[in-house]
């Protein structure tokens, strides 16, 4: 208890003290709990419980038995399974374009550094600072003009234009050590080799980070996809589930809610040691 905090040493040695505060500290952490998880694991139960066990007891464990048919009947008559794909062509569409944008402008601005590298991190900064409405109806009717409505071009190309992304993987790219570009270029390496051999592979953390943000953002959109993808036939779910809602019972619309966060889920627990330890981030941050 060397370092100073809220609660000094000699209360600390109170065992009074130490059971309050250790209880404290269990209320928080389940309130955290509770307010974090609780309506995924609501989600989760529902979508295996009938309407009416929902609508009369919504907290009871499944007072009449479980209901698996609802996941059936989501993904076959209410055509989950269509838009479930849908939505993973988009977010892989969109995931690569932000990660082929951000690697090679970052590479560009932060490891060759060309005379108006300053310039271009002032203007990607500065579109930081657009609020997102402003540019819907501009991009729109470029999307019409490129004849790019009710594909999914329209939602890859825009999603590319994260000036976030690019910063971030600027800021670790200029905190990568020079001597190994140095060394590189001594054996003969161009920038293209140096940016596939050398820098890629040294950025696995800050990628991983990129991507999850990349498809996550693009897994849980739902303005641009309404606007650029009005066909229901390519209509990502995070669209085309709000459509629905009127038309089907509420236990096979909470069943095909919980099959639409199985992907954002096993990316956070697939990549939660690499988000919640921030080791990506340290380069990024550094400058």
């Amino acid at each position: 208890m060397s370092d100073r905090g809220l609660i000094a040493p000699t209360e600390w040695r109170r065992p009074g003290v130490r059971r309050l505060t250790r209880a404290l500290q269990g209320l928080l952490l389940a309130g955290l709990f509770a307010a974090g998880l609780g309506p995924l694991l609501w989600l989760a139960k529902s979508a295996v419980t009938p309407t009416q066990d929902t609508l009369r007891n919504p907290l009871a464990f499944w007072p009449n038995g479980f209901d698996f048919a609802n996941l059936a009947t989501a993904w076959t008559r209410v055509e989950v399974g269509r838009y479930f794909l849908n939505t993973v062509w988009v977010a892989l569409g969109a995931w690569l374009v932000q990660l082929l944008v951000a690697t090679t402008t970052g590479y560009a601005v932060a490891v060759l550094k060309p005379r108006y590298h300053k310039v271009v991190t002032a203007i990607v900064l500065a579109t930081l600072f657009v609020p997102s409405v402003v540019l819907l109806v501009p991009l729109y009717l470029s999307m019409v003009d490129l004849s790019l409505i009710n594909t999914f071009w329209a939602v890859w190309l825009p999603a590319g234009a994260n000036a976030f992304n690019v910063i971030l993987v600027q800021r670790f790219f200029a905190n990568l050590p020079r001597e190994v570009f140095e060394a590189a270029r001594v054996d003969g390496a161009g920038p293209l080799r140096i940016f596939v051999s050398v820098v890629l592979p040294m950025s696995k953390p800050i990628l991983g980070v990129v991507s999850v943000f990349a498809v996550i953002a693009s897994w849980k959109d739902f303005l641009w996809p309404m606007l650029v993808l009005p066909d229901p036939a390519v209509q990502p779910l995070s669209v085309r589930l709000p459509a629905l809602q009127t038309f089907v019972e509420l236990d096979v619309f909470l069943a095909a809610l919980a099959i639409a966060t199985v992907i954002p889920v096993l990316l956070f627990l697939v990549f939660q040691r690499l988000v919640l330890r921030g080791d990506a981030l340290t380069g990024a941050v550094k400058g």
